[in-house]
């Protein structure tokens, strides 16, 4: 089987990690790829804003499945350009995209298809803000949320007890244009659940955890994600048949009847709270970092599922199936995110990382034709380990990322650690 993926970060390196994996192994292609994703596939210097370009290189391999790796193609309408040129595509259209690409019309679902999720209030208006707060937040209750409505790349949300603080990121939003989302806290931890729709079915993989805040001790600012983990020995039994239950495929069903199948990954993120399972958000793609967690653990082939799905009948991929063991991700972010990264600097240590048992995915890495490996993007690396408990695999991964040298570089020391010690409960 011939596989191109569109993408150029740490998901897509995650994807096509694990589908060089698969037996027989796929003939890899990625557009534009990154330098870890060229040590699986070959990389061809297609932008991701270059539909056409997508579709011309598609047909040029004669790709036998597209697996569209980021948000932004998928709300441009990449997904609907590749089909109606004939091919076979992992990736909602545009139209099924608009779950990320709008968290206004996500809520009007919710609500339409019986959805579990915060009370919230949508507005375009500086004079609406103060009003709008005091709707989702009727009793006084802190913390705040207020995001914006379209794609941010997970920078877009301020969560803060400060009203000041909430009010004035809504006027930065509205100011640029935009129109914002205020909702109601959840409570509980939360959870990342992705589903793998064909448009009509739905099936989970494991669940993760992923960690937002900059900082150690989740201090800092809202970030793209600094680590993750899988599994959660915490999640209560039966959480994955719950959410298929009461989340993942009633909105499949609702999308379907206004006649917008979803094809490809309906990410959820969830709350478990005091009151039960809500939804905080939909993505409509894999997650990162949680996909570099939830692939490692996956020990049934990848290619053969996502084809499945995008032929239109998920459950002919046969039965997936996980290793006991554990899988901790913890990025590495340059100096300066996620305000602004400071790029250019030389990465160095990642062999060494690897021979000390982690293994490490690219996610804002460039590497010229005899030049040095150097950082492009705000997260710069997922380091990731495994091991028979999260404290192994947690261990590990931070023992590869202690070898890495990137001047200025940061990142996290607790993820995973409180689940490690049975802090979480519900």
């Amino acid at each position: 089987m011939k596989i191109l993926v569109i993408g150029s970060g740490g998901r897509e390196h995650a994807i096509v990690r694990r589908l060089a994996a698969d037996s027989p192994a796929p003939q890899l292609h990625a557009a534009p790829g990154n330098p870890g994703i060229a040590r699986h596939a070959t990389c061809h210097p297609v932008a991701l804003d270059d539909l056409d370009g997508q579709v011309s290189l598609a047909l040029e391999l004669a790709a036998d499945l597209v697996v569209i790796g980021p948000e932004a193609p998928l709300v441009a309408g990449s997904a609907d350009r590749l089909r109606d040129a004939g091919l076979t595509v992992f990736g909602p259209s545009a139209a099924a995209a608009r779950l990320e690409g709008s968290k206004s019309w996500a809520k009007e679902i919710m609500v339409a298809a019986g959805v579990p999720t915060s009370r919230s209030v949508t507005v375009s208006e500086r004079s609406e803000l103060a009003a709008g707060l005091d709707r989702v937040n009727p009793l006084g209750d802190v913390p705040f949320v207020v995001k914006a409505d379209g794609l941010a790349a997970g920078k877009g949300v301020v969560v803060s007890p400060d009203r000041g603080i909430a009010t004035a990121h809504g006027e930065s939003v509205l100011a640029a244009g935009g129109t914002v989302v205020l909702e109601e806290y959840l409570d509980g931890p939360e959870v990342s659940l992705f589903c793998l729709s064909d448009g009509t079915r739905v099936v989970p993989l494991a669940p993760a955890q992923d960690f937002k805040r900059a900082l150690d001790g989740d201090e800092g600012p809202n970030t793209g994600g600094m680590g993750a983990y899988s599994p959660l020995p915490w999640a209560p039994e039966g959480l994955a048949d719950e959410v298929i239950a009461t989340v993942a495929q009633p909105t499949i069903d609702e999308l379907a009847a206004r006649g917008i199948p979803f094809v490809g990954v309906l990410y959820c993120g969830l709350a478990l709270t005091s009151r039960g399972v809500r939804v905080i958000e939909f993505n409509a793609r894999f997650g990162d970092p949680e996909t570099q967690v939830v692939l490692e653990r996956l020990t049934s082939p990848l290619g053969p599922l996502l084809l499945a799905a995008a032929q239109g009948d998920v459950a002919a991929a046969g039965e997936i199936t996980w290793s006991e063991d554990a899988s901790v991700a913890i990025v590495l972010a340059a100096a300066g995110y996620p305000a602004v990264p400071r790029l250019g600097d030389v990465i160095s240590g990642i062999e060494a990382a690897e021979e000390a048992g982690a293994h490490v995915i690219h996610a804002g890495t460039v590497q010229p034709t005899g030049s040095d490996l150097t950082c492009s993007g705000g997260r710069v690396l997922s380091v990731v380990g495994t091991g028979s408990t999260l404290d192994a695999a947690r261990q590990r991964a931070l023992d590869g990322i202690a070898l890495i040298q990137l001047e200025g570089a940061h990142f996290r020391r607790d993820i995973a650690l409180r689940a490690a010690r049975g802090e979480i409960t519900l």
